[in-house]
């Protein structure tokens, strides 16, 4: 049945990956690079405990690498010098 609900345009859900966060100077961050016509697009989410509330900031970047590592390994080190830049306005 699944087979031909994607030939005939049956909703597929998108697959769910658990991401494990890297710390960085009390902010989360998340790689979640969006694979995209064989190709790796940087994206990702820095996350905060402010208070009594999780900050996100979602980001998608038009940058695209050939490989996954490559993709999460620059949005890592972009996600770190932002931090460094904006702090906790990056939530603004």
């Amino acid at each position: 049945m699944g087979l031909f609900s994607r030939l005939f345009g049956g909703k597929s859900t998108p697959e769910v990956k658990e991401v494990t966060p890297i710390e960085y100077k009390g902010y989360l961050i998340y790689q979640e690079a969006l694979s995209e016509g064989g190709q790796y697009r940087i994206a990702g989410r820095i996350t905060k405990q402010l208070g009594d509330e999780v900050k996100t900031h979602r980001f998608i970047r038009s940058d695209v690498l050939p490989s996954q590592a490559d993709a999460n390994e620059l949005m890592l080190r972009k996600s770190q010098m932002f931090i460094d830049q904006m702090g906790d306005s990056i939530f603004s």
